[in-house]
């Protein structure tokens, strides 16, 4: 049996991290933060060309026919390159909504979505809170065991305050209606599960790529930055400091993939494997931030240096999808009570 990515994954990977190296820069990111969407239309188009929000769509309707197994690396060059796109809602979380619902919906939106020439948008019951829902050409909506297809025309849109300029919050208000209604009852609830799932997920493999940014920024400040004639680096705390982090993310980094890997196969444990991996990874994710702050010192703070960049992103990608403290808590209702299934190495609940 293989435990590892393959060539053809990681080469992806690589050629995402490359291009977002020169593309999304962090000058371009505060440019971003400062204009009326936060989006770049022509970056999207640019990630289209290589695949990247087309990577779910299967390819007879134009997109690379993948799984979550080969989508989690590329969300975790997300991550660290702090990217702006609504890449986990169209691409992580949309495009396998409309794809599982089939029929009008998918024909029409799916080969737009990997073209690169439309965004979408879902809502959660973990957020009262639409993320990017302004750049959304259809909006996928719960309302109790329903989910509806609406396009922008039909909600009306109010910003919200969020830490993160390159993350877009919104309040949205509209109306559930049959005509709008693309499924409901045990099919309803079974989307919304699977589609919060995938979001936590990609979240989860973000946070893995902002924290190893954020690792690598205290890094470079402590082997260049001085005090009493030696590179503080080579102190002792600031060491275990930073050794301590990199375990924290190198733990959570396993339980990520095994996360993809349930998800992609639809493990019956996949709901616990998903909490369990955005429970780690946010823990290390803010961590990373926390430490790559101290090392830096005052000027951590400022607006000059990086640190904040991804310092928010941190923040942003903790709540989304699920909160650090609700995944825990789901992770402890099926280990402790057994209210979803969960494989564990050691205690596990009584049978029911």
């Amino acid at each position: 049996m293989r435990f590892d990515f393959t060539e053809e994954q990681r080469l992806l990977a690589e050629t995402l991290r490359e291009f977002l190296a020169r593309e999304h820069t962090p000058e371009q990111i505060r440019e971003l933060w400062q204009s009326e969407t936060g989006c770049s239309p022509e970056l999207w188009s640019q990630l289209a060309e290589l695949g990247v929000p087309g990577l779910l769509v299967p390819e007879a309707s134009g997109g690379l026919g993948l799984d979550e197994i080969d989508a989690v690396l590329l969300m975790e060059e997300a991550g660290r390159a702090a990217l702006c796109e609504p890449l986990v809602p169209s691409a992580a979380v949309g495009v396998p909504l409309l794809r599982e619902l089939g029929g009008e919906l998918a024909d029409r939106w799916l080969p737009a979505v990997a073209a690169g020439d439309a965004h979408l948008a879902v809502g959660h019951a973990q957020s009262p809170f639409v993320a990017d829902a302004h750049v959304a050409d259809l909006l996928l909506l719960p309302a109790g065991d329903e989910l509806h297809a609406l396009e922008p025309d039909a909600t009306r849109l109010v910003r919200e305050p969020a830490n993160d300029p390159g993350h877009r919050l919104f309040s949205v208000a509209w109306s559930p209606s049959p005509a709008t209604r693309s499924a409901a009852g045990q099919e309803g609830r079974a989307l919304q599960d699977a589609a919060l799932d995938r979001g936590a997920l990609a979240c989860a493999a973000q946070q893995l790529g902002a924290a190893d940014q954020l690792i690598d920024l205290a890094v470079r400040y402590a082997s260049e930055r001085r005090q009493f004639g030696a590179a503080i680096g080579s102190f002792q705390a600031v060491k275990h400091l930073l050794a301590n982090v990199k375990v924290a993310l190198e733990y959570a980094r396993s339980l990520v993939y095994r996360a993809a890997h349930s998800v992609a196969r639809e493990a019956h444990t996949r709901a616990t494997d998903v909490s369990a991996a955005k429970a780690a990874a946010g823990e290390a994710a803010l961590a990373a931030g926390r430490v790559s702050l101290q090392v830096h010192g005052a000027i951590g703070y400022t607006w000059e240096q990086d640190v904040h960049i991804w310092l928010r992103r941190a923040w942003s990608l903790d709540l989304d999808w699920g909160s650090g403290d609700w995944h825990r808590a789901r992770v402890a209702d099926a280990v402790i009570d057994g209210a979803l299934p969960a494989e564990s190495f050691g205690y596990s609940a009584p049978a029911q």
